[in-house]
This record gives structure tokens, C-alpha cells and sequence, in this order.
């Protein structure tokens, strides 16, 4: 594996030999020539391979698991994870961050229904007793492999939605096109283990790890126009955001 590689360790550089492996491995992983999936030898022999120590090697692979880019099964050993979607924290659609990366993603509509709000979404929409709104769940996916189970509550007072659109189209997209002119939203980040529903939708094992987000979307007007419960998967997605010191 490590001949395959192309992996070679320089002793006089000032560069750790773990590192070197580490940035060897990377790159293998960047490149495509691991490919997500992919089986690496166990690090006994990965380590006589290189004529390493097994415990650099060991480091070495450490940092490999914490970085995310290799997982560690028993009875399969160590392989390249799945390759991730990484989303920036902005107020933008998972539909237009797919679509604006050169993704192609599909839409499933699961359910769709109009009716009276319940009280957390009145209250979440800022809307009065029996307003009516749009309640759907939809699955994102990406080269046929689900992403994303996303279920959303829509104010009926700006445009018309049926699941042939929403099918078709992202949720910004056709709020834009309606008018809506987003402003901020109110946004929270967790994860969750997923349930029997969950799991099946996504094409995923009961009990794996989840990525969750809620959030609610104000335009430019003050009104709260959406407010979304979505899930996805951990070893398909990610957040990534930029902190500043104030």
C-alpha cells in the first residue's frame, strides 16, 4: 500500500516522519488516489513498509482519524471515509450550495400538506391564531445517495407552493423568485443518533451519528418566512464556519 502510495519518508528533513506520512496520505486522499472507501494496510506493515516505528506510524494514523479523513472499524480495519460536503455558515440553501459547487442534487418530496399552523409554528412564524401554512418534508440527494431529510414550515402569505415545484427547485430559489429578500435567520447546530425513520430515509444504519440544524429565516420586510427542522449525515456533511476575536 505504501509502494502504491508513492509515499517516501526524507530522515533529514526537519519535517516529524509522522507528519511526512500524515501529508502523504492526505494527499492520496485529495488527489483521488484513495478514493472514499478505500482499505489501508494495518500499520504493522504499513510501518515496515516505510521502515518506521509502529508507534509513528501509529501517531501517524491518530491524526489521520482525528482530522476525519480515515475511520477506524472493527473486523474491516482502517478506510477513507466518505467524501463530505462542507457548507459555510451563511444564509444560503443546502440547494444552492450543492448546485453552486458543481453538485446535481435531487429532491424527494415525502410529504406535503397545507393546513392550519400548530402553536410552535405560530409562534415561530410570528403568525395569529388559524393562520394556515405550508408543511413538507423533503430528501436531498446528491448522485443518487441521500443527503439530507429536511421538514419545513412555509408562511402561505408569499407565493404558492406545490411538490412539483419544490421538487424541481430549491426553497430560496423559489422564495427569491416570489420576492423574498433574506436578511438573517436564527440558527442552531447539533447532532442526534438516527431513529428507524430517519436511518431508512437516509440510507443509514439505526443508531448512527446525525448532523442537525434548525432554523428560521427573517427577509428584509421582519417577517419570519420559513422555519426548517433538517438532518444529515455525519460522514457525508459538515459546517464550516470562521470565528473572530472581538
Amino acid at each position: 500500500m505504501a509502494n502504491q502510495l508513492n509515499l517516501s519518508i526524507d530522515r533529514s528533513s526537519p519535517v516529524p516522519l509522522y507528519h511526512q506520512v500524515v501529508q502523504g496520505i492526505e494527499s492520496a486522499i485529495h488527489t483521488g488516489l484513495l478514493p472514499p472507501g478505500s482499505r489501508l494496510d494495518n500499520e504493522i506493515d504499513l510501518a515496515a513498509q516505510l521502515n518506521l516505528s509502529r508507534p509513528t506510524m501509529r501517531k501517524a494514523m491518530d491524526e489521520l482519524v482525528r482530522s476525519g479523513l480515515l475511520v477506524r472499524k472493527r473486523g474491516v480495519g482502517t478506510q477513507v471515509v466518505s467524501s463530505q460536503v462542507r457548507r459555510p455558515l451563511e444564509l444560503s440553501s443546502l440547494f444552492d450550495d450543492l448546485s453552486n459547487n458543481g453538485a446535481k442534487p435531487t429532491t424527494d418530496v415525502l410529504t406535503f400538506s397545507h393546513d392550519e399552523a400548530d402553536d410552535a409554528t405560530r409562534e415561530a412564524l410570528n403568525l395569529p391564531q388559524g393562520a394556515t401554512v405550508y408543511h413538507f418534508t423533503r430528501l436531498r440527494k446528491v448522485a443518487g445517495k441521500p443527503l439530507a431529510l429536511m421538514e419545513n414550515w412555509v408562511r402561505d402569505d408569499i407565493t404558492p407552493l406545490t411538490e412539483e415545484l419544490l421538487g424541481s427547485q430549491g426553497l430560496y430559489s423559489v422564495l427569491r423568485n416570489a420576492g423574498v429578500n433574506f436578511r438573517l435567520a436564527t440558527q442552531r447546530i447539533g447532532a442526534v443518533v438516527a431513529n428507524e425513520y430517519q436511518a431508512t430515509q437516509l440510507d443509514a444504519a439505526p443508531g448512527s451519528a446525525l448532523v442537525t440544524m434548525e432554523r428560521t429565516a427573517v427577509d428584509d420586510t421582519g417577517r419570519n418566512v420559513e422555519t426548517g427542522h433538517h438532518v444529515y449525515r455525519a460522514d457525508s456533511y459538515s459546517f464550516e464556519m470562521t470565528l473572530v476575536q472581538r
